[in-house]
C-alpha cells in the first residue's frame, strides 16, 4: 500500500471490457469570462473558457497527462451548455449529466465566472453570476453512481466551491464519495474556500459543518492553512491583514504554518492520509515565486520554487493538484508527485484559460529542472 493509500491498478479488472476511469470528478461545469487585462468596466470584448474546479482537474488529467477521466455534473440544453459539453468532449473526458432544460427567459442556467487578469501593481478582479444554477440544484438520487463506476474506478475527487452552492450539493457529495469508497476508489477533496459562496445561505459555521461531513469520507485533502482554518475549523496561525494582491502578509513560501497544522486534521481526520498545497508569494499580479509542499503518510515533501511570469494565474492551483494526482496514480516518488504537481501548476499559468495546454513531456522536464530555452 504506497502512500497509505489503496489505488486500483490501471488495468480493468478480469471480465471487464471496458476502460477504467483513472479518475472522476463531481462539480460544476461552467464558464469564464476573460476580459484580460481590461477592467470589465471598461471591456468592449472577452474570450470564453469553459471551466470548474473540479472540471479542470479531469480535463488536465486527460489532456496533458493522457488518463482516462469522467465529470458529473449538471448540464442545460441551451447554446451555452452546448459550448461547454463541446469543451469536455474535446479534453477527452467522458460525461455523466443531469440534464436540465432551459426556459428561454432565466434558466435554469450554467454559472458565468466574471475575471479580468489585473497587471503589474493591479490585482486580477473576479466576480460570478450563478442565479439559478444548475448544478446548485443537484440532490442525491440524481446519478445511478453504481452505472457511472461499472467499468472500474481509481479515483475519485470533488471540491468546495460545489459543495458551497446550495443545501444539496454537499450531499451529493458525500453519496458520490460513499459509492467511490464501495468501488474501491481513492477519494479527494479540495478545500478551495471561497467565502462569497458560502456567505449566500449560512457563512462560515455552516461551511465548517457541512465539509466535516464530506471530508470524514476523504483520503487525500487539498487546502491551504486558510482553507483549513476556515473550511475545517481548526485553529492555526493568526490570519493577518490581506494585501490587496499576495492575499496574504509575511512569507508565503514558509510551510511551516501549513505542516504546523497538519497533526491537529490527522487527529480529526484519521483516515487521510496526504495533505497537500501550493505555495505562493505574489510580487506583482504577473510575477509570482511558486513552490508546494506535501503531508504524505506521516512524511513531508516540499517542491524547488521558481520565479513565474504569469499570463494568466486561474487554475494554477487545479494545475497542481492535476499533476500531483498523476504522480500518486503512476506511482511516482512521493517527491516526484509534489513535483509534477508544481511543474504542471507553473505551466498552466503560462496559457489563456483554465485548463492545461502543456503536455506530460513538458511537465517531466521541467520537474527535472528544464529551462525556457528555445526546443529545435
Amino acid at each position: 500500500m504506497k502512500y497509505g493509500l489503496n489505488i486500483n491498478p490501471a488495468e480493468p479488472a478480469r471480465g471487464i471490457t471496458d476502460g477504467v476511469l483513472d479518475l472522476v470528478s463531481l462539480g460544476a461545469l461552467n464558464h469564464r469570462v476573460d476580459s484580460g487585462i481590461v477592467p470589465f468596466s471598461k471591456a468592449t470584448e472577452w474570450q470564453v473558457h469553459p471551466s470548474g474546479g473540479e472540471y479542470n482537474v479531469a480535463a488536465n488529467l486527460s489532456n496533458c497527462f493522457r488518463l482516462r477521466t469522467g465529470m458529473v455534473s449538471a448540464m442545460v440544453d441551451y447554446p451555452i451548455g452546448q459550448l461547454i459539453s463541446e469543451r469536455v468532449r474535446l479534453m477527452g473526458i467522458t460525461p455523466f449529466y443531469k440534464f436540465f432544460k432551459h426556459n428561454g427567459v432565466n434558466g435554469p442556467n450554467m454559472a458565468t465566472i466574471y475575471s479580468d487578469r489585473g497587471y503589474g501593481v493591479r490585482a486580477p478582479v473576479v466576480f460570478y453570476n450563478r442565479a439559478n444554477e444548475a448544478a446548485a440544484q443537484l440532490k442525491p438520487g440524481d446519478f445511478d453512481w453504481k452505472a457511472i463506476f461499472s467499468g472500474g474506478v481509481r479515483w475519485f475527487h470533488s471540491g468546495g466551491i460545489f459543495a458551497a452552492l446550495s443545501e444539496t450539493t454537499g450531499e451529493v457529495i458525500i453519496e458520490g464519495m460513499q459509492a467511490a469508497k464501495a468501488a474501491g476508489a481513492v477519494v479527494s477533496f479540495d478545500l478551495n474556500y471561497r467565502a462569497k459562496l458560502w456567505n449566500i445561505w449560512g457563512g462560515q459555521e455552516k461551511a465548517v459543518a457541512v465539509i466535516h461531513r464530506i471530508v470524514q469520507n476523504v483520503d487525500v485533502l487539498v487546502g491551504n492553512e486558510e482553507d483549513l482554518q476556515l473550511g475545517l475549523g481548526i485553529p492555526g496561525p493568526e490570519m493577518k491583514a490581506k494585501h490587496a494582491l499576495s492575499g496574504t502578509e509575511g512569507s508565503k513560501l514558509d510551510p511551516s504554518a501549513f505542516f504546523g497544522m497538519i497533526d491537529q486534521v490527522i487527529g480529526k481526520y484519521p483516515q487521510i492520509k496526504v495533505v497537500a498545497t501550493t505555495l505562493r508569494e505574489v510580487h506583482s499580479t504577473n510575477h509570482h515565486s511558486w513552490g508546494a509542499v506535501a503531508w504524505i503518510d506521516g512524511q513531508t515533501y516540499q517542491s524547488p520554487t521558481c520565479e513565474l511570469t504569469i499570463h494568466d494565474r486561474v487554475g494554477g492551483g487545479d494545475g497542481f493538484a492535476a499533476g500531483f494526482f498523476y504522480g500518486l496514480l503512476a506511482g511516482e516518488t512521493e517527491q516526484e508527485a509534489v513535483n509534477l504537481g508544481w511543474a504542471h501548476g507553473a505551466l498552466l499559468t503560462t496559457f489563456p484559460g483554465d485548463t492545461t495546454m502543456a503536455t506530460v513531456e513538458q511537465v517531466r522536464a521541467f520537474a527535472k529542472g528544464g529551462s525556457a530555452r528555445i526546443q529545435r
